[in-house]
């Protein structure tokens, strides 16, 4: 089984959808009429080879019970969030209390974000359901905040933020892949890009930035809704936030992620599944990284030309090029299958890319129409639904029957677009739960 992709090479899409390239050109430069896809609040997968409890001993839904909702919650109140900007002077921060308190909104927490001028002050706020935002804007306004933003929250901003944050760097810690989803959920709804050294950055700028970063603006948009971060193999990371300019006090929590993530080096969660496959073949499902590149190039010359022309959609030639990109921790996660003698027959790939997610598989011609592509494609789904992703997507061709029984395999909405002979397959992920899968350190058979 085999699924087109997309890599480092790949054309990206800006905000007004003209076309920057990366390096070498192919499929995606006949990708660019596809739909703008709306941004994923994405949060940390909790699971690294995608293994979830059996349909037996789990009900469908979201992979934990929701937790019961605190006293704050409830039919008759509303959670919001909001900041304001307003003076640094006495009396400024009491007279905007003193208004909310007026109309019976009740401040759970408050975080302060000082500037050059005045203050940037987050609330967490619960209010009447009778009171609106336009509500509490109105109010906040009188007493003399400006620059105020607003919107619902959920008992999970409940958590306070010292707390938060540390939950947010140990993630990081434990698992390279964590930074780039660390960072969302730190940022809130945010696009976040992860360029290589040299490229050129979303609003048409040079990506090189200082090693400590820098704040700056895209083109259209506030100042300082924009953030560079050197990454720690060299390359950018970008973080865009059109609706919301961040604050120092948020450019010092992300570069200390940064920070640490590249003090702690290359690192890789050591979980592995060993399945049974119904031919009675052992295979481990694991996570795969850039020490396994050697082995991936050695499956490449395994694979037919077919296979390989399928996976990649451009010069058989080219192949080996792409796995920096794809095994490299920083773009998603990998997922390898290896035979019972170390051989790597197979791999998954869940690629963040930008704002939108893409799944891709290759799996070794003679191990092909065993179930191992829909196994892999099943714990790719689900560590995308456990990030918080709306739907994920695959690259491929009509004539690749393996792929698109695949997709349709998995029981979710799908959406079909063809241009140009490439067919994309959107999956929705907000919708249907994913089948489960296998738990953790058994050995199970894998349908066939």
């Amino acid at each position: 089984m085999t699924s087109d992709m997309t890599d480092a090479a790949r054309t990206k899409r800006t905000k007004n959808n003209r076309p920057q390239q990366h390096g070498s050109r192919g499929l995606m430069a006949r990708l660019l009429g596809w739909r703008e896809r709306r941004t994923h609040d994405h949060s940390p997968p909790k699971r690294d080879t995608g293994a979830r409890p059996s349909a037996e001993v789990r009900e469908a839904g979201p992979p934990e019970a929701a937790p019961a909702l605190p006293e704050a919650v409830s039919a008759e109140a509303v959670l919001w969030r909001m900041r304001t900007t307003v003076r640094d002077e006495p009396g400024s921060l009491a007279a905007l209390c003193t208004a909310l308190a007026e109309r019976r909104v009740d401040i759970l927490s408050l975080q302060t974000h000082p500037l050059a001028e005045g203050t940037v002050d987050e609330f967490l706020l619960r209010a009447p359901a009778e009171v609106d935002a336009n509500d509490v804007t109105r109010a906040v306004t009188q007493a003399g905040g400006a620059g105020t933003w607003i919107e619902r929250a959920d008992a999970h901003d409940l958590v306070d933020a010292p707390t938060r944050i540390l939950g947010l760097a140990t993630r990081t810690a434990l698992d390279s892949a964590e930074l780039p989803l660390a960072l969302r959920q730190l940022l809130g709804r945010c696009s976040i890009r992860s360029l290589p050294a040299g490229a050129v950055d979303v609003d048409g700028a040079d990506a090189e930035v200082p090693a400590e970063g820098a704040l700056a603006h895209a083109d259209g948009a506030p100042e300082n809704t924009l953030m560079r971060l050197r990454a720690p193999e060299g390359g950018v990371i970008t973080v865009e936030r059109p609706y919301l300019p961040f604050t120092p006090t948020e450019f010092a929590r992300a570069r200390a992620l940064v920070e640490l993530d590249a003090q702690l080096g290359p690192r890789l969660p050591r979980r592995q599944d060993v399945l049974t496959l119904p031919q009675g073949n052992a295979i481990t499902v694991r996570r795969a990284g850039t020490h396994d590149i050697d082995a991936a190039k050695a499956m490449h010359e395994r694979c037919s030309p077919r296979t390989l022309s399928l996976r990649y959609h451009g010069p058989i030639r080219d192949a080996d090029r792409y796995l920096n990109h794809l095994l490299s921790p920083r773009f998603g996660r990998t997922l390898a299958v290896e035979t019972a003698s170390g051989r790597l027959v197979g791999l998954g790939h869940l690629l963040w890319d930008g704002d939108e997610t893409e799944v891709a598989l290759l799996v070794e011609d003679a191990w092909q129409r065993r179930g191992i592509g829909s196994e892999l494609l099943g714990r790719l789904v689900t560590m995308a639904v456990e990030a918080g992703c709306d739907s994920v997507y695959a690259v491929t061709q009509s004539s690749n029957t393996g792929m698109v029984a695949a997709m349709r395999g998995l029981g979710l909405p799908l959406d079909y677009q063809i241009e140009e002979g490439t067919l994309v397959i959107t999956a929705r992920l907000d919708v249907t739960p994913v089948s489960s899968r296998l738990p953790y350190d058994q050995e199970q058979p894998v349908a066939d």
